[in-house]
């Protein structure tokens, strides 16, 4: 069996679907979407398909060595997620060549059903806590993430820290102690605010505080820890074992959050999972993707021990045959070959776009950018 061509999909809202051929008839699928800078990815895709076509595609390990290392220049977003893309289709052609979900083939699930969290937009919208409510009763979450701040300076107003820590306070209230609440600080803030904003949070106990500084600042995050009992997380930021390496020495964060469809595929979250393993560190991958993404991400988390629990932002309604099942705010086991899910064709045909997606934009009061 041997790769004949890479097929790309640009599916909206904005996800970039690779299809990888063979000529047994098999085709993997796999996700690469990094948003913003798809068509990016989608050229650095047929380029590394020059030299994929006639390769074996049961021999993951050995494309994986030759699409990172062997053209010189390696990692950084746009190489990493177009490898990610085919890593994903790798793995889920040798599951259907075999006959077994790819969990089997990582050594087996040690799990029989998979948390998920819900997702809710704290920023957008004032009527975020029933939002939530309504969540939790409908697929009964038991735990969630939110955003609490848009734009924030390098040192904010007492004003703006109590704003959001209220803001929490309010969702706390509402769902209770029993659903774990997340928040996500999306590189935002400085060492200086989060530390802060830290501090305000403790009393309400929050589940994680996500990308209170960015990713790749080992010692911020380091710092961070020591002055809070929060535990920290991050890691959609960060490409490959190497990148999260020091992060996991240090023991910076609680929980490390590869994104399969940038950090190596499913090949590298298998490898960053046991590294993190080792430093009692738990893993919970990020996927605000498609259900491709989704699907690579839930057979790595049934194989892998230290497992938290799977962001998701679809069950798969506008592409599967089959959507994702919840049962009591889980997804259960995938019991498919490969990834275990099959794309809808009349509905993927709807969904097809040209690629082009910008990402949104923001700015403090005098006009200076902000981190999105």
């Amino acid at each position: 069996m041997v790769i004949t061509r890479l097929e790309t999909l640009h599916l909206r809202p904005r996800w970039l679907v690779v299809r990888v051929h063979t000529d047994a008839g098999l085709f993997g699928l796999g996700e690469a979407t990094l948003e913003g800078r798809c068509l990016t990815v989608e050229a650095a895709l047929h380029e590394m398909e020059r030299w994929l076509v006639g390769q074996d595609p049961r021999r993951i390990e050995h494309i994986w060595q030759h699409l990172f290392r062997g053209g010189f220049y390696r990692g950084g977003p746009v190489l990493s997620s177009a490898l990610s893309g085919i890593d994903q289709a790798l793995w889920d052609i040798l599951g259907k060549h075999l006959g077994v979900p790819v969990y089997q083939l990582l050594g087996g699930a040690v799990r029989d059903r998979l948390r998920l969290y819900g997702w809710m937009n704290v920023t957008a919208t004032g009527d975020y806590v029933e939002s939530a409510a309504r969540l939790a009763a409908e697929h009964k979450f038991t735990a969630f993430k939110c955003t609490l701040t848009e734009a924030m300076r390098p040192l904010e107003s007492r004003a703006a820290l109590h704003t959001a820590a209220e803001k929490f306070a309010e969702i706390r209230q509402r769902l209770g102690d029993a659903v774990d609440i997340g928040v996500d600080l999306h590189g935002r803030c400085s060492p200086a605010v989060s530390r802060q904003l830290a501090k305000l949070l403790e009393p309400y106990h929050p589940f994680f505080l996500e990308e209170p500084v960015l990713g790749d600042d080992p010692a911020a995050l380091r710092d961070l820890a020591a002055a809070t009992s929060v535990p920290l997380a991050t890691g959609e930021r960060l490409y490959t074992r190497w990148q999260f390496q020091e992060l996991i020495a240090q023991r910076a964060v609680a929980i490390v959050q590869p994104d399969v469809a940038h950090a190596g595929g499913i090949s590298e979250l298998r490898r960053i999972a046991a590294a993190a393993e080792a430093r009692g560190i738990a893993f919970a991958p990020h996927c605000p993707l498609g259900p491709v993404a989704l699907a690579a991400c839930l057979q790595v988390a049934a194989a892998t021990p230290n497992f938290l629990c799977q962001e998701h932002v679809t069950l798969g309604e506008t592409l599967l045959t089959r959507p994702f099942a919840v049962r009591e705010g889980d997804a259960e086991l995938p019991t498919g070959p490969g990834l275990g899910i099959e794309l809808d064709e009349a509905k993927v045909a709807a969904a097809r776009f040209d690629g082009r997606w910008d990402n949104p934009r923001f700015t403090h009061a005098d006009g200076s950018l902000a981190e999105w």
